[in-house]
């Protein structure tokens, strides 16, 4: 719903998200005064002690004190439960509530004070037991005072006085056109500022320079855009992430209709047979992943890795070998060396160098296949994180190459930086002056797998054999043109529902969109649909059946925002530009499309049989196509199946297993799930 709004600003909590931490303090509220109930009882004419009066005085007021907040909350639970996520009516009464709670704060801050004082003053000598059970209360009054502070702190928003003012005004039609004009100028420089601090303080540990600056305001402004359009609060989007699982998951039980089933195969271009080609996936994965360093060598093998490491790499130096960067104690290159399995003279460069826009790689000679590898590192530091936000799009334009368009900004100038690496300080020259009859391969993961797509397309023309492996590269990464140009020498293989292979602009305003609408329009209190969801992702079972106000709508209904999904906008959000009027198909969107590059391979997980001991996972894999990652499938699994781990795995099942490839024919389609 709407943010709370209360002491005449929004707040980032929902009038209805009071129930779950409400119940909860109840339970501990009731039980408290239970049992101080009890020991007053118990020693009610035992206060002859030395300080026993005050302790009297103490008790019998802490309990009618708690019997008030008892009451209160009791309410607060209550009304909190009460309409939907997008009916706000019924608990219209919340605030006052809240005003009281926050009344009876201070006697009980005030009383917990008092119970400090009254424990630590040595005059006093009563029963042990009623010193304790003051102890206790005093620990407790203090824990739930010190929670309710961090509490406001969470979900305290810095806008919520301007975005409040902004929403009340909004309505007043006599408002003249060039103050709120003004005033939405004001709300949105705040609101980058706002960003721009918190991105600053997350990257307080690294050393800030003017890229650094410049990607803080860029990233700022991206954010901004994103979420100033909707009055949502995190609550709200958990609620509506559950309720797309459960109805993604409903689609996909249902048997699909005939339009619905699309064949995914490669252009007739394209004769490259998927066997053969997972077989090279699976073998320059291990490349990808070899370039994450120590870190993965150790998460993959936590009680062997540090002794090997320790044992075999410290005091060993290549000497033949450019490094460059810093690598402490020699744990990167030696994890390098452990997972790859190759020797110290199969290097050619190797930088641990990590900057904005500046990401490490490796180039070294692969004997097995015959190839020079370019291997560049994935997200794992704060610059990589900055360099995936900077998502602007730019224009690539490339000599002899008619099929130039817009690619992601902040993995192009890393491409940019490997490429000047390569070229202007003669790393490919000296590679192939040791091995002239090697072609170029070049493979990352993630991040890596983004930069070095974009790095495929800048060396093609020098390098016409050149072939590229991405895995699980960014979604919104290249054109549509240079996109189908690309699937000439570059293969993408993604597992499952990764996230990050549909990550793009277009598709988290669509994203935005199906959470607004599904929220807004189900008839289910949201403490309902987070118990019931909660439940849903742990224990599984059927997903539960939420009526909604989109049931037994036509389709033209359909694709037109219903009034509670407009009460969620700030303004008009640009998910609905295009469907005002025709106008806005003709004017160039903020974030055009970008998809992922070359030929995709797409990797399914079968079935799995889990035993006591073991688990057996099989998966399929087959030619696949960007419509298929259109939109983003949430899955307990959107994340896991974009680690490097799960990916090798995975290629290195169906590598070993041919059989269960699906291969490239025309009777073999895949089905592309609607979206609602």
């Amino acid at each position: 719903m709407p943010g709370l709004v209360a002491f005449g600003r929004r707040w980032a909590i929902g009038s209805d998200d009071f129930v779950l931490p409400g119940a909860f303090e109840l339970f501990v509220r009731l039980v408290w005064w239970v049992g101080i109930l009890a020991v007053y009882a118990v020693h009610k004419g035992q206060f002859s002690c030395p300080g026993g009066g005050l302790l009297h005085s103490y008790l019998l007021v802490l309990l009618i004190l708690l019997a008030s907040i008892i009451c209160v909350l009791s309410a607060v639970v209550y009304i909190s439960m009460q309409g939907t996520i997008s009916n706000p009516g019924p608990r219209k009464s919340l605030p006052k509530l809240l005003y009281i709670r926050l009344v009876l704060c201070l006697p009980e801050f005030f009383w917990a004070v008092l119970g400090a004082v009254w424990v630590s003053d040595s005059s006093v000598h009563c029963e042990k037991t009623v010193i304790n059970v003051i102890i206790g209360t005093v620990i407790a009054s203090w824990v739930i005072i010190i929670f309710t502070v961090i509490g406001v702190v969470i979900v305290f928003d810095p806008l919520g006085g301007k975005k409040t003012f902004y929403l009340t005004d909004s309505l007043n039609r006599n408002l003249e056109s060039s103050q709120s004009g003004q005033l939405l100028y004001n709300v949105k420089n705040t609101a980058t500022r706002v960003w721009e601090k918190r991105i600053r303080l997350l990257c307080c540990c690294i050393v800030q320079d003017d890229d650094h600056r410049v990607a803080f305001t860029s990233i700022a402004e991206l954010f901004r855009t994103y979420f100033s359009d909707t009055d949502l609060v995190p609550s709200d989007i958990a609620a509506g992430l559950i309720l797309l699982h459960q109805e993604q998951d409903k689609m996909e039980n249902c048997p699909k209709e005939p339009e619905e089933v699309l064949c995914h195969s490669p252009s007739s271009l394209v004769t490259d047979d998927l066997d053969v080609e997972l077989e090279n996936a699976a073998h320059y994965m291990l490349f990808a992943a070899a370039a994450y360093g120590w870190p993965y060598y150790i998460y993959t093998s936590p009680f062997t890795a540090l002794c090997k490491l320790s044992g075999d790499c410290c005091g060993n130096r290549p000497t033949d070998s450019d490094i460059t960067g810093s690598d402490r104690h020699n744990f990167h290159f030696g994890s390098i060396l452990k997972i790859t399995g190759l020797q110290y003279r199969d290097f050619i460069h190797i930088s641990f160098h990590n900057k904005i826009y500046e990401i490490p790689f490796f180039v070294a000679l692969d004997h097995r296949k015959e190839a020079i590898v370019v291997a560049v590192r994935g997200t794992l530091s704060f610059e990589d994180i900055l360099t995936d936000l900077s998502a602007d799009c730019e224009d690539l334009t490339l000599e002899d190459v008619l099929e130039n368009g817009f690619v992601h900004k902040g993995i192009t100038q890393a491409a940019n930086y490997i490429y000047r690496k390569l070229i202007n300080d003669g790393i490919l020259n000296q590679a192939f002056t040791t091995a002239p009859e090697y072609r170029l391969v070049i493979v990352g993961h993630s991040l890596g797998g983004g930069t070095a797509s974009i790095l495929a397309v800048m060396l093609r023309n020098s390098f016409p054999t050149l072939r590229c492996y991405a895995f699980s590269p960014p979604g919104g990464l290249l054109s549509k043109s240079l996109a189908d140009y690309t699937k000439h020498f570059i293969v993408s293989v993604i597992v499952g529902k990764d996230l990050v292979a549909r990550l793009s602009m277009p598709n988290m305003e669509d994203l935005k969109r199906r959470i607004v609408r599904i929220v807004a329009n189900c008839n289910r209190p949201k403490y309902q649909i987070l118990l019931r969801g909660c439940w849903y992702e742990v224990f599984g079972g059927d997903p539960d059946d939420f009526p909604t106000e989109l049931d037994g709508r036509n389709q033209d209904a359909l694709t037109q925002p219903l009034l509670a999904e407009e009460s969620l906008m700030v303004r008009r959000s640009p998910s609905y530009s295009a469907l005002e009027d025709e106008s806005h198909l003709n004017s160039p969107p903020q974030y055009p499309h970008l998809y992922l590059p070359g030929k995709i391979i797409h990797i399914v997980e079968e079935s799995s049989s889990k035993r006591l001991c073991s688990s057996d996972i099989k998966y399929t894999a087959r030619w696949s196509n960007e419509r298929v990652f259109s939109s983003i499938l949430i899955s307990p699994k959107m994340v896991t199946d974009h680690m490097p781990d799960v990916v090798l795995k995975a290629l290195n099942s169906l590598s070993q297993e041919p059989g269960s490839c699906i291969s490239c024919q025309t009777r073999e389609c895949n089905t592309n799930l609607v979206q609602p």
